[in-house]
């Protein structure tokens, strides 16, 4: 499909997507996205199931319409949580609490919130356009890609989030393992054997990532906040100015720019949606950043970067689940689900098959993006004011929509228990310095990089060079050798401070 054809259907779908009742659906679709994503634990996955039987009526476009408005406000939802309460309504959104939450308890929250609505607006703005531009050659690609690849790019995600967080590599590497190990609870995947299960059948099917990282993060900051609450009086978080100054606009335009570049190839090939890219975005921006001390305790530049990131890779899970039919988030597996629902198979033939409604559902991205900007970004003064609840309020309402966020998962009360155990463990890895962020990623993409290790490995006949025998994985090794030795390397170069200290003629 050449250009001008890809321009033409586009057109035809912002005919279809521009009328009163499917820009309805998409306004619905990103104010109960934003709503549902700033509660703690039940992100745009969640949403989408949950609404999927009240579209049973609706008309196939309408639906997804309202889908993609609840994908993209999801995402900006969580975003807000991460910011002002240091706790991530989604995955895509946990990057963004290491940046965002310093910000805010430096009086700076509505930056913060500016920074991540024009960051997810600028990478799914491009996103989208690379969508309608690159899906076949991605979907191409995406289909090359092999066992080795994947296992080399989770490797790189392990490697580079545990160098650049936390005091020690040492902290970050033992976050990661203990993330590793909860990610091996359940039965193995290629045997079916139990693994720490203990004998409770609850924990075969393993631990859901949501109520992992509604624990680390949303359980494990209450309980921390709730231990030092008497200790350290509250002092009062002040909101303000709502816009982006100057300074802020030539600090984050670049990172804006730099995400999809990051976000939409990782989100076309299944490596983990959008956690891979965000992290990595963020070791990039620590690492071009000129100011580097300002990195983790509030850095604009966090938070612009991987937010694009996300959204960028948020328009690179649908190429590949519209092209391929292979869904590569949760989101996009329950849309999948949808589009059987109405008995549509998206694949190579559904741009043949099912063309206008494709063409609405790509047109009504770009509309989500506009409505999700003029609707979120002049609130942010107002969701900045959540900073000013009493400290124990906020907190006690946190975890109650925790609690109600791990119950809906499964429906019980075992999961309300692993929750608090789990947020035990995160006040305790607060109490002893290990960040939580390699915990999360090895809960996260430890079982799927068992599985692609293990598929190299046998299409190899357990021979090891069978991970390294495709160009990308020698590529990924390569960078992952220089981020692991980039420390020796820099103490055996000349420091760039004394030559800066040096006299100039």
């Amino acid at each position: 499909m050449d250009f001008a054809a890809s321009l033409s259907n586009l057109l035809d779908g912002f005919g279809t997507a521009l009328t009163p009742t499917n820009l309805l659906f998409a306004a619905i679709g990103v104010v109960l996205g934003t709503a549902i994503g700033v509660l703690p634990g039940i992100g745009p996955a969640m949403a989408v199931a949950l609404l999927l039987p009240v579209t049973y009526g609706l008309d196939p476009t309408a639906a997804f319409i309202m889908f993609a408005g609840i994908y993209y406000g999801g995402m900006f939802g969580g975003s807000t949580t991460s910011i002002l309460l240091n706790t991530p309504g989604e995955s895509a959104s946990v990057v963004t609490a290491i940046e965002g939450y310093p910000l805010a308890k430096r009086g700076r929250a509505p930056q913060a919130l500016a920074a991540a609505a024009i960051g997810n607006f600028v990478g799914g703005l491009i996103g989208t356009i690379a969508l309608v531009l690159l899906a076949p050659l991605v979907a191409s690609l995406a289909v090359d890609i092999g066992a080795p690849d994947y296992f080399a790019v989770m490797v790189l995600a392990f490697v580079a989030v545990t160098s650049v967080l936390g005091r020690s590599r040492v902290r970050g590497f033992a976050s990661l393992l203990l993330g590793l190990t909860i990610g091996l609870i359940g039965l193995d995947q290629m045997t079916g054997q139990a693994r720490l299960t203990f004998g409770s059948l609850h924990l075969s099917d393993g631990v859901d990532v949501v109520i992992v990282a509604v624990g680390l993060f949303a359980v494990g900051e209450a309980l921390w906040v709730a231990a030092h609450l008497r200790q350290k009086p509250e002092q009062p978080l002040t909101a303000g100015t709502p816009w982006l100054g100057r300074e802020d606009v030539r600090r984050t335009w670049k990172p804006w720019l730099r995400g999809p570049v990051i976000g939409f190839p990782f989100g076309a090939i299944p490596a983990g949606g959008a956690e891979i890219p965000t992290f990595l975005s963020y070791v990039t921006e620590r690492r071009l950043s000129k100011r580097k001390d300002e990195f983790g305790k509030g850095a604009i530049e966090g938070v612009a970067g991987p937010e694009s990131t996300a959204s960028a890779s948020a328009a690179g899970t649908l190429t590949t689940m519209l092209t391929l039919g292979l869904p590569t988030t949760a989101v996009t597996a329950v849309m999948l689900a949808a589009f059987q629902q109405y008995g549509i198979q998206p694949g190579p033939l559904l741009f043949d098959h099912e063309g206008g409604l494709v063409w609405a559902l790509i047109a009504s991205l770009f509309v989500g993006l506009v409505l999700l900007l003029v609707i979120n970004l002049p609130m942010a003064p107002l969701w900045a004011k959540l900073l000013r609840i009493p400290r124990p309020y906020l907190y006690a309402g946190i975890l109650f929509f925790a609690s109600v966020g791990a119950y809906s998962v499964g429906g019980q009360v075992m999961d309300l228990l692993l929750l608090f155990a789990i947020g035990v463990i995160g006040f305790v890895m607060r109490r002893f310095g290990l960040p939580v962020l390699p915990a999360i990623i090895g809960v996260i993409l430890g079982p799927a990089a068992e599985l692609q290790m293990r598929r190299a490995l046998q299409i190899s006949n357990g021979d090891l060079v069978g991970l390294v025998n495709s160009p990308m994985a020698v590529t990924v090794y390569v960078i992952v050798a220089l981020i692991l030795a980039w420390p020796v390397l820099r103490r055996l170069l000349p420091r760039a401070q004394d030559r800066e200290k040096a006299p100039t003629a």
